[in-house]
């Protein structure tokens, strides 16, 4: 049987020679949600409870929440292990010898149109099958950048990178994804793109969030669209669209700090912003207005404070036919589901996560928050229902609870 929240709690509690009150103190939390987390009463508790108990605990907040790192298929050739060897490039590694022999260089074409098909994998929820071809595509990428270092090929080799630092974090691996991040905004340098560069900082918002490092996501991302803030009369579309996934990424972190206002105002901006674009897809992403609404349904829910009521509002204005990437439909959807649960719709929300489970079987199964509202929902069922406790299973969330 999986382990639970407080059974790693207890664990890590143990191993630092921890009371539950001392661990309570040290956190900021009720010794009663420790208590009850290590009993198994409550089987979950808002991220920023998780959060504080993962800084006192000294440990990463992945580990503390259990939060999958495999992909569901295997492959011969390529997997999260080959990425992992392909972000940590030794041959980057000063002093560090290497063998110098490479194989065939593939084409420049060939190679670029490869970053986009991935791309496309990307934001489809192919995590499998892109996990087993993104580390040739970045061998590969640094084999032609070396044979042709274009301000072209290395803003290509940036984006790869950006898709390696997001298919890491969301497979639970965000100490690859930094690694990767950091090859991103060193590409985009060599690229002399500071759009790209934009994009970098972006993605290292998300990966510091994922990591509980709230404050430091908030920061980098505000003063780095502080730098790219495009002139209204003549901004292109691409410059508004980097400057908006700054404020959208700058938002997020706000609300898991409780400041909604600041997030409101973050999210009001980058929804200027995209009125001002147009729907736009350029650095590997998508930004328009419904992309911006889908976030204030998420920021609703973040924090101490969550307003389910105030999600299902701003739901209604998001068109889900509108929203152009797979993964965040889904991503938006299983928003929607905790506020249905939350706001005693446990049907709806019950046939919310099964609609995105169909659309994206994978991608879910690496999702803390639909594990987290069907491990909810089982605990208070009143009869049983095998709808709910089937999708349980699947999903790795115990069904005898």
């Amino acid at each position: 049987m999986n382990s639970t929240i407080g059974d790693r709690i207890r664990s890590l509690r143990e191993f630092r020679d921890l009371t539950q009150e001392q661990l309570a103190e040290r956190a900021g939390v009720h010794v009663d949600t420790i208590r009850k987390l290590e009993q198994g009463q409550r089987q979950s508790a808002r991220i920023t409870t998780l959060r504080a108990l993962a800084r006192a605990l000294d440990v990463q907040l992945e580990r503390l929440v259990g939060q999958p790192t495999m992909t569901q298929q295997l492959h011969e050739d390529g997997g999260l292990i080959a990425l992992r060897d392909a972000i940590q490039d030794l041959r980057s590694l000063p002093g560090v010898p290497a063998d110098d022999d490479l194989d065939e260089v593939p084409d420049e074409h060939a190679w670029v149109s490869s970053v986009k098909a991935a791309t496309t994998q990307y934001w489809q929820g192919e995590y499998s099958e892109l996990s087993a071809t993104l580390p040739l595509l970045l061998r590969d990428g640094r084999a032609v950048v070396r044979q042709a270092p274009t301000e072209r090929v290395w803003q290509q080799l940036a984006l790869a990178y950006q898709l390696a630092a997001c298919l890491a974090t969301q497979a639970g691996h965000p100490d690859w994804a930094y690694t990767a991040v950091e090859k991103q905004l060193a590409a985009a340098e060599r690229a002399s793109d500071p759009l790209m560069e934009g994009m970098g900082v972006s993605t290292l918002s998300w990966v510091l969030l994922r990591q509980g490092r709230w404050e430091q996501a908030q920061d980098i991302a505000v003063r780095k669209a502080e730098a790219l803030e495009p002139s209204f009369l003549r901004g292109s579309p691409a410059q508004f669209a980097v400057y908006g996934n700054l404020l959208v990424a700058a938002a997020t972190p706000a609300a898991r700090r409780d400041d909604h206002d600041r997030a409101i105002e973050l999210l009001s901006g980058a929804e200027a912003a995209a009125v001002r674009s147009g729907p736009v897809r350029a650095y590997g992403t998508a930004f328009s207005v419904v992309d911006v609404r889908t976030q204030k349904v998420n920021i609703a829910l973040a924090g101490e404070r969550s307003r389910p009521g105030k999600a299902l509002e701003f739901a209604g204005d998001v068109r889900v036919s509108q929203i152009s990437r797979p993964v965040h439909s889904a991503a938006y959807r299983v928003d929607v589901a905790q506020a249905q649960y939350q706001t005693g719709d446990s049907e709806g929300a019950l046939a919310t996560l099964l609609e995105v489970e169909r659309d994206q079987p994978e991608w879910i199964r690496l999702q803390a928050l639909a594990s987290a509202t069907v491990r909810e929902m089982l605990e208070a069922e009143r009869r049983r229902n095998s709808a709910l406790r089937s999708l349980a299973a699947r999903l790795g969330v115990d069904p005898a609870l």
